[in-house]
């Protein structure tokens, strides 16, 4: 399973437990976040896109 999330303008593959590197994003390191711009998620080979987003 795996989603492309928006974060400040820009498009990132992100997975679940995965780290990831964005910019502009506040909060501690290691910390848990949630996305609400998600533009595409892929669940085993079922794959929803968004127009524009994925209501999650």
């Amino acid at each position: 399973m795996y989603a492309i999330v928006d974060i400040a303008g820009k498009q990132f593959k992100v997975a679940k437990d995965q780290y990831i590197y964005a910019p502009k994003m506040e909060g501690e390191a290691g910390a848990n976040v949630s996305f609400d711009k998600v533009l595409l998620l892929d669940n085993n080979g079922s794959v929803e896109v968004g127009a524009p987003t994925v209501k999650v």
